[in-house]
């Protein structure tokens, strides 16, 4: 079982890279058990949409 500690690793890294499928399992089964770290995981994508919000915004 990944740690919190591992998993917000692997969290900030997917959105580099396509992890691997044992990486993913791993990642999945720890989110349905954690919520902090789903909560870390709902704030990447809050502050990824935001930035691409304003990255793309008409001037």
């Amino acid at each position: 079982m990944l740690s919190c500690r591992e998993v917000s690793k692997l969290l900030s890294e997917a959105r580099e890279r396509r992890l691997g499928l044992w990486e993913r399992i791993s990642l999945k089964l720890h989110l349905m058990m954690c919520g902090g770290c789903n909560n870390f995981r709902k704030q990447l994508d809050f502050i990824g949409n935001a930035i691409r919000r304003y990255r793309d915004r008409d001037d």
